[in-house]
């Protein structure tokens, strides 16, 4: 009798937050004090909320990261077991969780500002602990909200381990040429992209560079300067236009369906999290970022970081109903 074939692990190495969420009728301007409208308490930080995407999607998931001795650090360990991920590579230390104070406007774009809290205890040291729990992954997904001597750790034990290694980097800083040279696939939204693409501008104001176009050879000429720095693929998260894929020869502008927006939060969380899951489910990558921008459509109908995180039924279900945004894509030389 045949038995059936053991689905390698997505390990994510990242962030844990509680999410403070306000709701505003806009994102207030430098020191504007505007009354809210509501307030709501989410399980957050983009490692988890990444982990929570692929466990939601059916996906074996397993979370190395850390939380406070506060009241948010046992609840949101609590919360990540409830959602299915594997937390045996979740510390609890002495000090306050990481949190996220988060504006939410009416239109659904968002202001963000995290305070690392316990996620700056992640030391290359304890990501070593977890070396084992790291080779036997199927992918490694990584972020920027703990130390950046963590996530090289990280890329490097994947490097020797032969395991894919995503970095979505997020919040922006500079990385360097081993780190990136590291990274199989490269997650960057526009602003993030305008960066890296520019690497001599991270001190000026990059509006109007990189990824700003939409036309093809703008997304293939930015997708061309980061891919010369080092990372082997690339998605380009584009917002509600979707997302750019770059892999060898292939680029392709895979468009999203239109939604009706009500939060922002985590859609790139998600587009990660379902990418990783396409690909451990042996789609092709094209096939696997259509799967992603319908997994982060469906987020953003949602408020909340992972309480929007769909599952596969109901990406399946935005895939058939709306088959022609998935089939609409332009392809570069």
């Amino acid at each position: 009798m045949k038995t059936a074939k053991t689905r390698l692990p997505i390990v994510v190495v990242g962030s844990i937050n509680m999410d403070l969420v306000s709701a505003a009728p806009r994102i207030p301007a430098a020191g504007e004090t505007l009354l809210g409208s509501n307030f709501q308490m989410h399980s957050g930080g983009k490692g988890a909320n990444q982990a929570v995407a692929v466990a939601r999607l059916g996906y074996p998931a397993e979370m190395i990261g850390m939380v406070g001795s506060d009241l948010f650090g046992e609840q949101l360990r609590l919360n990540l077991q409830r959602a299915g991920v594997g937390v045996a590579g979740v510390a609890i230390v002495e000090g306050p969780t990481g949190i996220a104070a988060i504006t939410v406007a009416s239109g659904g774009e968002n202001c963000i500002v995290v305070t690392p809290g316990a996620n700056a205890a992640m030391s290359p040291e304890y990501v070593e602990q977890h070396r084992s729990r790291i080779r036997k992954a199927g992918m490694v997904l990584a972020q920027l909200e703990i130390p950046i001597e963590s996530v090289e750790c990280v890329a490097e034990i994947c490097a020797q381990a032969n395991v894919p290694f995503m970095l979505d980097p997020s919040p922006a800083q500079m990385l360097s040429p081993s780190l990136l040279q590291r990274v199989r696939w490269f997650t960057p939204n526009e602003t993030e992209a305008e960066l890296y693409a520019n690497p001599g501008m991270e001190q000026q104001n990059t509006k109007g560079h990189g990824v700003g176009g939409s036309d093809a050879t703008g997304l293939g000429e930015t997708a061309r300067s980061i891919l010369a720095r080092g990372p082997v693929g690339i998605i380009l998260k584009l917002g509600s236009r979707g997302a750019y894929l770059v892999s060898g020869s292939v680029h392709r502008h895979a468009n999203a369906p239109p939604v009706d927006v009500v939060d922002t939060t985590a859609a790139g969380d998600a587009l990660n999290g379902a990418f990783a899951v396409g690909l451990m489910l042996g789609k092709t990558p094209m096939e696997s970022v259509q799967f992603a921008v319908a997994a982060a459509s469906i987020s953003v109908t949602r408020s909340g970081a992972q309480p929007s995180m769909p599952t596969m039924a109901e990406v399946s279900r935005l895939l058939e109903d709306k088959q022609p945004f998935d089939r609409t894509s332009l392809e570069i030389a």
